[in-house]
């Protein structure tokens, strides 16, 4: 009977995660824009719009991990893993036009006079915000443990709600005392450069990985660790590792002893791939190619 194994059984947490935030996105949305159109807050109503691009954007990401998770097929023999950071890169895009709608709004309502907000809209605002924060911290965490660039971003969305959601709290709180409801459009105005810059932030990881940016040297140098332990195995030339979804792909060039068979050659390359697979968390194929050593007398053959 086949077994799922661990990385799928934890990107199923990631899946979990995301079904979290559409659906608390979407009820704390809906409460947010409710108050804030009868609270006559804007800053609380572009803090609902922001909440409703975030159901959107954890939508994607769950539809990024759920492709991700297909099995590689002819024709995609490296598996689908790059739907995860493109599904990143789309969040972090939704986050910079969320951004900059909720800036264009607030410079309007700022030359337009409206009535002052709610009391009770502050009260709406510090309850956002603890749920926002909890969020964070448990998806943030979730990210962490499957390394994940996708939930990382939904992590990252739910602070940036909590930093919108608390520069709404400012701005009425400001608003209210100076009886000056401006105050409330300019604190929305206030938090769409800091948005636009977590989605910045946040687009750089997946941007990364889909130009296969090699990942932290702590993967290759396990990897080299592990391979020169391997009976046979006199030294290591080359060692590149990109990471595909959840996964690595190791090019691995392993130095032998030019004397040896062919035969024993790929014994020992087998050996190699099989420690590496066994040792190393999270790869998923590697790739081994035997140069004999004699070659390094001559290292212009080595890339023949």
């Amino acid at each position: 009977m086949p077994t799922t194994s661990k990385p799928e059984l934890d990107v199923h947490r990631g899946l979990h995660s995301s079904l979290l935030s559409i659906v608390s996105n979407f009820f704390l949305a809906l409460c947010k824009c409710f108050a804030g159109f009868i609270g006559h807050s804007f800053a609380l109503v572009a803090d609902g719009i922001e909440s409703l691009s975030d159901v959107f954007s954890s939508t994607v990401v769950y539809i990024g991990l759920s492709v991700a998770l297909r099995p590689p097929d002819k024709m995609h023999p490296y598996g689908h893993g790059k739907a995860e950071p493109v599904s990143a890169a789309i969040v972090s895009l939704a986050m910079a036009g969320a951004a900059f709608a909720i800036a264009s709004e607030s410079v309007s309502l700022i030359r337009h006079p409206h009535p002052l907000p709610r009391v009770y809209t502050l009260w709406v605002l510090l309850v956002v915000v603890a749920i926002k924060l909890l969020l964070w911290r448990y998806v943030f965490s979730v990210a962490h443990h499957i390394e994940s660039t996708a939930v990382r971003v939904d992590a990252w969305h739910h602070l940036s709600d909590a930093i919108t959601s608390f520069f709404a709290f400012v701005g009425i709180s400001l608003a209210l005392l100076t009886q000056d409801a401006r105050m409330d459009d300019w604190a929305a105005l206030f938090a769409s450069p800091v948005i636009l810059f977590s989605a910045w932030r946040q687009l750089q990881s997946p941007l990364a990985e889909i130009l296969d940016t090699a990942p932290p040297p702590e993967i290759e140098q396990h990897v080299r660790q592990v391979a020169e332990l391997v009976p046979g195995v006199v030294g290591l030339e080359k060692c590149f590792v990109r990471k595909v979804g959840f996964r690595y792909y190791v090019d691995l060039h392993v130095i032998v002893d030019g004397d040896i068979t062919v035969r024993s050659g790929h014994a020992i390359s087998h050996r190699v791939e099989d420690r590496i697979l066994d040792a190393v968390n999270r790869v998923a194929k590697v790739l081994v190619h035997i140069e004999p050593e004699e070659e390094l007398l001559n290292p212009s053959h080595s890339d023949m």
